[in-house]
């Protein structure tokens, strides 16, 4: 059995896409086993015998007949939690550090590459800084000049779609509930 953390993207957000965590806790344990939630915003861990790939399938499969979805919107990713730790792990030295001069996002890739993301990021150097990674960028920006930060530059590319963020603790808490 494997365990995988499951980020969706595109539920609850600007009032779209409404789907309750114990809905969706109650939808996928029919198929997953231990299915547990983390906030709102579609952050999942469950065991399953089946591949990342295919736990994806299903869950994509499955959802619009368990909820009303706009279906462009919302697309999941699969990590098992190796892969999970190493997105944590490549944080760069001292992200997270000063949450109350920065903020602090993690923008995953969801079926794109690096190399595919990377022309769409654009900084403010005044404001932003960004890494890019192999399975996502860590952004920083300063909080007090947050307006001026160029992420939203992101939003529509052709990249978005394949795009899921999450603040650092929201990252971190999927990585704490692997451990539990």
């Amino acid at each position: 059995m494997t365990t995988y953390v499951v980020l969706f993207r595109g539920i609850n957000v600007g009032g779209r896409n409404n789907v309750p965590m114990s809905a969706l806790r109650e939808h996928l344990g029919a198929d997953f086993a231990r299915v547990r939630t983390y906030i709102q915003s579609g952050n999942v861990l469950l065991d399953s015998e089946l591949s990342a790939e295919a736990v994806a399938a299903h869950i994509d499969a499955s959802l619009p007949s368990a909820f009303a979805l706009d279906s462009d919107l919302v697309r999941v990713l699969v990590l098992d939690a190796d892969a999970y730790r190493e997105v944590v792990a490549a944080a760069p030295a001292g992200f997270g550090d000063e949450p109350d001069r920065y903020r602090h996002d993690v923008v995953f890739y969801m079926g794109v590459t690096a190399d595919e993301v990377r022309p769409y990021i654009v900084v403010n150097p005044e404001v932003d800084e960004a890494l890019v990674g192999e399975r996502a960028v860590y952004h920083r920006r300063i909080a007090a000049l947050a307006t001026r930060s160029r992420l939203n530059k992101i939003i529509g590319s052709p990249v978005y779609s394949s795009l899921t963020i999450r603040n650092w603790n929201t990252t971190l808490k999927p990585a704490a509930m692997l451990d539990e």
